[in-house]
């Protein structure tokens, strides 16, 4: 079967094909078409991320010091949990989809690391998920509890 796009006539290489290496016009294609209700792909949406890290043990002042720099130094940063060998960190994250937001929490870890002067640990964990999966969670009474207080602790 030969498929062949609106607007065109399907050539049999006679007389009236193209010559070779002739290139024809493409048709355009309706954009921005969406489904009733849904929300353009390119508007940013926040999404709640949960960071898990680990690695040697680090003394607790130097790794509470660090994780309090981290949060001065990110926005949304709503909590953090530690102990001398691991943390979590939950925050919100400003992103177009999940890709995005996870990309950008996979490297917050790196790239505050000499800044903030965090522990040489290696993300573990990570969870993303939207702000309506989130409020769902809670109001369910499951998923993550509410970031309350905001702040940096210990385990």
């Amino acid at each position: 079967m030969r498929r062949v796009r609106p607007g065109t006539q399907a050539s049999r290489g006679g007389a009236g094909s193209r010559a070779a290496g002739e290139e024809r016009a493409l048709t355009s294609v309706a954009a921005g078409d969406r489904f009733e209700g849904e929300e353009p792909v390119d508007i940013p949406r926040l999404w709640h991320v949960t960071l898990s890290v680990s690695g040697k043990e680090a003394p607790l002042p130097e790794v509470r010091r660090a994780l309090e720099q981290l949060a001065h130094d990110h926005p949304f940063f709503l909590t953090s949990r530690y102990a001398v060998d691991h943390a979590e960190i939950r925050y919100w994250e400003e992103a177009r989809d999940l890709h995005d937001a996870a990309a950008v929490a996979l490297r917050l870890w790196g790239e505050h690391r000499q800044t903030a002067g965090l522990p040489p640990w290696e993300i573990v964990g990570l969870e993303v998920i939207d702000r309506a999966t989130y409020h769902q969670r809670v109001a369910e009474g499951y998923g993550p509890p509410p970031a309350s207080p905001v702040g940096v602790h210990p385990f």
